[in-house]
Formats: C-alpha cells, structure tokens, sequence
C-alpha cells in the first residue's frame, strides 16, 4: 500500500531527475578538479552516459542504485504496491544498461559505472581513486 495519494505520487515521481543529480555532480567536481575536461549526457553514445572523455574515450556512468539495481540496500528495496510493474521496469532497466555498456565497448570506449552509493561522503577517497585510475592513459 502506498502511503501517498495518486496525487501525491505522480508530484513525487515528476520530481526525480535524470540529469545533474547530487551523485553526478559529486563525479564531475571530483573529476573536474584531477584536471580531466567532459561532455555532458552524450546523445551520440548508447546509453548516454552522464560524464564522457571524446579524447580518452573514456565514459562514466553514475546510476542511482535503486533505478538501476545496485546490490547495496538501497538497490534492494523494493516499493509495496504495484510489485509486478515496478520489477518488469527494474529488469528492463538492468536489461538495457548492460546492453548499452556492451555496445559502448564493442565501439572501443572504456566505461566505468559510479553508483550512488559510492558517492556518500565517507566514501569520497576511494571514489577518487577509482576514478583516477580509471582516467590514467
């Protein structure tokens, strides 16, 4: 049972973003301070990824763990009602960020996924460090 009226629920709902969200943000600062320049939300790319290095052929994406099924909590959960139509749209998503990661390389990028949860606070060293090495030629 939803604890929110149909109303209530579609103004949540139309407020979840796609684009520039507080975990992306945390990658492109942290990325933008090693020195590294991107392109944004490419649309030429399967997948559009959030964060793309044209010249290293590099490409991050930060998924947000409960949309794209981290194995963390937070990617666990599951809402109470409408459980059939929400994990058909969960396995889709899965079904096709795998595809697109498939493509990106098969076109010779590298790819890095970032998620959410990675991006807290107490995680930040270990994010950089991922993500420099991850940035190296």
């Amino acid at each position: 049972m939803d604890v929110f009226t149909p109303q209530q629920r579609s103004r949540v709902m139309r407020a979840v973003k796609s684009a520039d969200t507080t975990p992306e943000m945390v990658v492109r600062r942290l990325v933008h301070g090693m020195g590294y320049r991107y392109r944004l939300h490419a649309s030429d790319l399967p997948g559009k990824p959030d964060l793309v290095l044209p010249r290293h052929r590099k490409a991050i994406f930060v998924h947000g763990c409960f949309w794209h099924r981290h194995r963390c909590a937070a990617g666990q959960s599951m809402p109470a009602s409408r459980v059939e139509y929400w994990q058909a749209k969960f396995d889709r998503n899965v079904k096709r960020d795998a595809a697109n990661l498939r493509k990106l390389r098969r076109e010779g990028w590298s790819v890095l996924v970032v998620w959410e949860c990675q991006t807290k606070a107490s995680r930040l060293d270990s994010l950089q460090r991922r993500l420099a090495r991850f940035l190296q030629p």
